[in-house]
């Protein structure tokens, strides 16, 4: 009778043992199998250890379930420091079918995208960023209608940004910085898409006065090749509050209503911008960076209220509104960058003490400066234009 009891006891745990990993879905089985077979840890990470196929895969690091289907899978460990993992992504990956959910942290991940990733319907989220992801963005990935976030920053991905990403309609973040994507930035037609983020590429071309929703808190367009006109498009984003367009080619006037909106950091430097800048208010922006442009005309008193202004390097004239004198003096502005224009004065005392916490640069302009301050290397050493410049 014992050896019996003990026979029937091994059976019984055979078959729970057989259970607890057999409640998954075949198909979504096999698919982490050929998802495990194509990653390796990096040395010093231990992230694949726990995927034991003779255990229940729900229970792996990085997996998630619901019911029978893999719903999330994040893949290495998330912890600081920790070296993530290497490999290719399977196309396999297309096969968990209830995926909602798809990261992969900071490795060395390569390869192209699977195609087989526009297969999950249901996916909302899906971040690999800081990996050596390289090919182009699969133009499938617009059948991802329900897809929220698009992070697929610091990699190598080349070619153009898919038009059919631009037409999916549940976007709300769209991280496609750090790449090597060239071509035009597509419209995007989300009304709840709020981060746009598509700096350090080689993207060209100009943008649309239409091309972007007014739903946007965040964009970045920095360091690409975009030119032509923008403040159309600018005058409807009322409701930024980080803009960074600096180091393109953008051209035409600055809307002076842009620094009524709720911007806590504006970034326009190094464009081809031009014409007077005239603010509708009073600007509560703290940094506003306007520097490396053509922007002409008088300074507006608007900006004294600016904690940090680069106005340097444009074709300002005329004075130094006095609301920026008593600012200054006052330690409310911390720097105010005016070389390199053609203003013609200042009036500040001689012995004008500025306080240690604040920085200001006048040299290279159609006047002697009235007080010697620490300059930017970058100023270079002359102090005033030369005459010829500035007639008339």
């Amino acid at each position: 009778m014992h050896v019996v009891s003990y026979a029937l006891f091994l059976v019984a745990l055979f078959q729970c043992r057989f259970l607890a990993f057999a409640i998954l879905d075949p198909i979504d089985f096999l698919a982490l199998q050929s998802i495990r077979k194509s990653l390796h840890d990096l040395p010093g990470s231990n992230f694949l250890a726990s995927w034991d196929f003779t255990s229940d895969p729900c229970n792996f690091a990085g997996v998630y379930c619901a019911s029978d289907k893999v719903v999330a899978l994040n893949l290495g460990d998330p912890r600081a420091g920790s070296p993530g993992l290497t490999g290719r992504i399977d196309s396999a990956i297309g096969k968990l079918s209830a995926l909602a959910e798809l990261s992969i942290v900071p490795g060395r991940i390569y390869g192209s995208l699977p195609e087989s990733i526009s297969q999950l319907k249901g996916l909302r989220f899906l971040a690999i960023s800081r990996n050596f992801i390289s090919g182009n963005i699969p133009v499938t990935l617009g059948r991802l209608r329900r897809l929220k976030t698009l992070d697929l920053s610091y990699n190598q991905l080349t070619g153009g940004i898919p038009r059919s990403i631009g037409t999916m309609p549940e976007l709300t973040n769209v991280i496609l910085c750090h790449n090597h994507l060239s071509g035009s930035v597509p419209p995007f037609l989300s009304h709840v898409l709020t981060r746009l983020d598509l700096k350090h590429n080689a993207l060209s071309g100009s943008l649309a006065p239409y091309s972007l929703p007014p739903s946007l808190h965040s964009l970045s367009l920095s360091w690409n090749r975009l030119t032509g006109p923008v403040d159309k498009l600018l005058s409807r984003l009322n409701h930024l509050n980080y803009l960074d367009l600096s180091l393109n080619q953008l051209t035409g006037p600055i809307p002076g209503r842009l620094f009524s909106f709720p911007i806590t950091n504006l970034q326009l430097e190094r464009n081809s911008f031009s014409g007077p800048v005239q603010p509708t208010e009073q600007v509560t922006i703290p940094t506003v960076d306007l520097s490396h442009n053509r922007l002409s005309g008088h300074i507006s008193p608007m900006f004294s209220t600016v904690q940090n202004l680069y106005l340097n390097n444009n074709y300002f004239t005329g004075q130094v509104p006095a609301s920026f004198v008593d600012r200054l003096l006052s330690a409310s502005i911390r720097i105010l960058y005016l070389q390199h224009n053609y203003l013609t004065g200042i009036e500040i005392s001689p012995t004008a003490e500025i306080p240690l916490r604040s920085s200001l640069c006048l040299q290279y302009n159609c006047m002697v400066p009235p007080v010697q301050t620490a300059c930017p290397l970058k100023a270079g050493k002359m102090k005033t234009r030369p005459t010829s410049q500035c007639k008339g």
